[in-house]
């Protein structure tokens, strides 16, 4: 477990960290088609809170997309690096995310995010973030749709429909992973089309409705969370 510190240069208020946004904004890549699902690594990220501590903690995991198996693991914890506002959680995730990948002794290939590419307000969530800052293929797989609305889609796995922002722009897809389970929302974030993107999700999701990267992802930095709390009077502050 890596335990870091929030970089120096960190945004610490909210026009500082729109600015961001919108500088890395301009630098994703949408006209790439991504790997071929079913081929070479692909790896999980999340992260876990202890808001009373204000501590996070980081999961990378590595599985070899043919057979799903884990190939390598990671995780990083800190102190949470930005306050709690709506649109820019990636401030509060982004530098132990990038440690626990850091960390990892093999090439991530494609990763998978717990939230949002494109289908984010301002079109630029923790997938796009994450693509830009390593050059990776990254997409997002979150549970919810944030703030955009979709259509009916049929109840078996494979069927969806698409999240469409107020200018027609089709920022997303709500997806149907598992027969009458409900969707979860895909959405590009670097270097990887859309259609891919959904491809990649449903060959990582052969049983259940979360992908298996992410679900892998989960339960380590949950695990790894409950740790760092057992220790975290060691912790630099």
């Amino acid at each position: 477990m890596k335990i870091i510190e929030t970089p120096a240069d960190w945004p610490t208020d909210e026009a500082a960290a729109r600015a961001v946004q919108d500088e890395l904004r301009s630098r994703v890549v949408l006209d790439e088609p991504g790997p071929p699902p079913g081929t070479g690594l692909v790896t999980g990220v999340d992260v876990a809170y202890d808001d009373e501590r204000d501590l996070v903690a980081a999961a990378a995991v590595v599985l070899d997309a043919a057979t799903l198996t884990v190939v390598e693991e990671a995780t990083a914890v800190g102190h949470v690096a930005f306050p709690y506002v709506p649109g820019l959680l990636a401030f509060r995730e982004i530098p132990t995310v990038l440690a626990a990948l850091e960390s990892l002794t093999v090439d991530p290939g494609l990763v998978v995010c717990d939230g949002y590419g494109r289908a984010h307000p301002r079109r630029f969530g923790l997938a796009g973030h994450l693509g830009v800052l390593t050059g990776l293929p990254v997409i997002g797989v979150a549970k919810n749709p944030f703030v955009y609305t979709y259509g009916e889609l049929g109840p078996r796995r494979g069927d969806f429909a698409p999240l469409l922002a107020d200018d027609g722009e089709e920022v997303g897809r709500a997806l149907r992973t598992q027969d009458e389970v409900k969707p979860v929302f895909v959405s590009v974030g670097h270097r990887v089309s859309l259609d891919g993107a959904c491809a990649h999700t449903l060959h990582l999701a052969p049983d259940y409705r979360i992908p298996e990267s992410t679900r892998a992802a989960d339960a380590l930095c949950r695990r790894v969370l409950r740790e760092a709390v057992r220790n975290s009077d060691s912790f630099p502050t």
